[in-house]
């Protein structure tokens, strides 16, 4: 079993959940961590058993036995450090959202085929336990087609101007920070709709503190999808079949609970707490597709982040939510 070595821009609490997972597995080094504050990345390094860190980027990519990097930066930059890290040979795993707009992805999609390189959404729901045996129920006919979905992502988090959520220079809003993930579900088990509406509720500072946005499609189904900073909603996914409701949701323990309820009275219910909440899937994925040869993965192959930055794309036009890195 080949070991990579593996490397960290952005050591936030993202960064830490996915280490934890990264600890899991036999073949991930932890290698090199890389911050714009030295200081940062040491403390991050020292903390998660990181042996290298660099108080910025470019020495952190010119490190010939770094091989693969996971980004964690704001939307912002996910752009920026996706290119840097490819320009500089590194296989790269890439935090939601992509990046902020269909135009960047593109690129980013294009340099690494240009330079044979692997490139990932680092997207949490498709390797999941839930999400598999939803897929396995729906699979097995006997739940019916999906007509309907509603799905929701939605947390009090205390209006702070200055906090990255807040903040539209770093692409802040909850769209793309929680929001993204309902439109995973829906594009996941409905396709991509023929018509989006939305409505939005604003912070002061210009981004979106809340989204509602309804799926159409032409045969007649259907999906409402919402995040918030607002309230405490929950997270949320109803899956409303013909002979069945699915509903996936997670617990603040980490648990994921999956419940069945068929028109004949039937009921299952399921329950998991994957090791890591769940990380570790994606650092193997990364690490299968690398021992194949393979320069995107088929779990989260690049088609599906272009659907879901073009869809992303779509909901901000109708939604009229616009970052000033755009203007």
């Amino acid at each position: 079993m080949k070991t990579y070595n593996w490397g960290i821009i952005g050591p936030g609490n993202i960064a830490g959940k996915f280490t934890a997972g990264l600890k899991t597995l036999e073949n991930a080094r932890l290698h090199s961590v890389a911050s714009r504050s030295a200081e940062r990345a040491a403390a991050f390094a020292g903390k998660f058993g990181y042996s290298n860190s660099f108080g910025n980027y470019r020495d952190f990519v010119s490190d010939p036995e770094l091989d693969v990097v996971y980004i964690a930066s704001p939307h912002s930059h996910h752009y920026e450090h996706t290119m840097l890290c490819l320009d500089n040979n590194k296989h790269v795993i890439c935090e939601k959202a992509f990046a902020f707009n269909s135009s960047q992805v593109e690129e980013m999609i294009n340099k690494a085929k240009q330079k044979n390189l692997f490139l990932m959404e680092a997207l949490w729901p498709p390797f999941q336990p839930s999400y598999k045996k939803a897929h396995e129920l729906l699979a097995g006919k006997k739940t019916g087609r999906v007509k309907y979905m509603i799905s929701k992502f939605a947390f009090n988090s205390p209006y702070d101007p200055a906090a990255r959520t807040f903040n539209p220079d770093l692409a802040g809003g909850s769209l793309l920070d929680i929001g993204i993930y309902p439109v995973i579900d829906a594009l996941t088990f409905l396709g991509k709709p023929g018509s989006i509406k939305t409505s939005t509720v604003f912070a002061p500072t210009g981004v979106d503190s809340s989204i509602a946005v309804l799926f159409g499609y032409e045969d007649g189904r259907g999906a409402s999808l919402y995040s918030s900073f607002t309230n405490d909603g929950g997270i949320s996914t109803e899956i409303i079949c013909e002979h069945a409701n699915i509903k996936i949701s997670r617990t603040r323990d980490h648990r994921q609970l999956l419940s069945v309820q068929f028109s004949n009275g039937e009921e299952e219910e399921y329950s998991f707490i994957p090791v890591s909440m769940g990380f570790n899937f994606e650092g193997e994925e990364v690490m299968k597709c690398l021992d194949k040869g393979l320069t995107e993965s088929t779990v989260v192959p690049l088609s599906f982040s272009r659907q879901l930055i073009n869809t992303l794309d779509e909901i901000r036009h109708n939604a009229g939510i616009i970052y000033p890195l755009e203007k």
